[in-house]
């Protein structure tokens, strides 16, 4: 047969392998996504009508006080959690990355060990917090006492000034184990032939780390760096969890989430609204979709554009 007249035939199973899959994401995320962005242009009269009202949501979600105190609230108490979990979560995971990179003996246990607490269930991690940071019962101020800082110790959920920076950390404590295991699988595909040849000529730990690994891990930081923002502005549960729906002490550790379900769901007084509630959440999806898109033209282009 003539190879320049054969044609491969297109591989239409591939559509049956996926099918499943597609039509469970569509059904459980791409619907409800479209409903709830459809659903935030509408309101809801005593009947049970909806009213199309275009973006009277959102400028109500922003100006009015009903609804502005705690979305600016919420959303400031997003950025600091986002922005602890970024300074603190992802350089300790790059720095755990890089001792079981150079580490012989031991290295799968405790691999194994500092990404365990990333399966755990929520609900565990939140419960067994609240025990270890109890005033009456908690075994922290005696720890801190056996090592001389038990003037440090305070009823850190319980304070607003505190609350969301220890939740935060708490979070870090749970989650650190994600960058931790990309920044390893990135080191370790690194050649040791460069690592050999910088080595050769003079360079110490430090220079070969931050002038040969870094920048051929840049692509791994952003991806981390995405994740991470992703999963915050995402977050919910572990709030839920620890501080409840009005996550107290006085709404310091609320975040979108919290306030989304709130709003939609009439955990709060005067709230309760489904519209006002797909307007939180359509916010949420923007906030998110801005990052990406942000991520995608402009990070990713430098890191190509360093690349080459």
């Amino acid at each position: 047969m003539d190879q320049k007249h054969y044609h491969k035939p297109f591989p239409y199973h591939i559509f049956v392998f996926l099918a499943p899959a597609v039509i469970i994401y569509s059904v459980f995320m791409v619907f409800p996504l479209i409903d709830s962005i459809r659903l935030s242009f509408f309101t809801s009269t005593d009947s049970g009508q909806e009213i199309f009202v275009g973006f009277d949501n959102f400028v109500r979600l922003i100006t009015d006080t009903l609804y502005s105190v705690r979305f600016w609230s919420a959303l400031k108490n997003n950025l600091v959690f986002f922005v602890i979990n970024m300074v603190v979560q992802n350089p300790l995971g790059l720095l755990l990355a890089s001792l079981l990179v150079s580490r012989g003996f031991g290295k799968k246990f405790y691999r194994t060990v500092l990404f365990l607490p990333t399966v755990l269930s929520v609900v565990i991690i939140g419960f067994i917090w609240n025990l270890i940071l109890n005033p009456l019962w908690g075994v922290t101020s005696g720890m801190m006492k056996a090592v001389g800082l038990g003037a440090l110790y305070g009823p850190w959920l319980g304070l607003e000034s505190s609350a969301l920076a220890t939740v935060s950390l708490i979070s870090v404590w749970q989650f650190i184990g994600i960058p931790m295991i990309l920044f390893y699988t990135a080191l370790i595909a690194i050649p040791d032939e460069l690592i050999e040849a910088a080595r050769v000529d003079g360079a110490n730990s430090w220079q070969t780390f931050w002038n040969i690994k870094f920048p051929l891990i840049l692509p791994t930081v952003g991806v981390v760096t995405i994740l991470t923002y992703v999963g915050n502005f995402n977050a919910f549960d572990l709030i839920y969890t620890m501080k409840g729906a009005l996550a107290g002490p006085n709404f310091s550790t609320d975040i979108m989430g919290t306030l989304f379900y709130r709003t939609f769901f009439g955990q709060q007084l005067q709230m309760g609204n489904p519209t006002m509630g797909a307007t939180v959440a359509t916010m949420m999806f923007l906030i998110i979709l801005t990052g990406v898109l942000l991520y995608t033209f402009l990070w990713q282009r430098r890191v190509t554009t360093y690349e080459l």
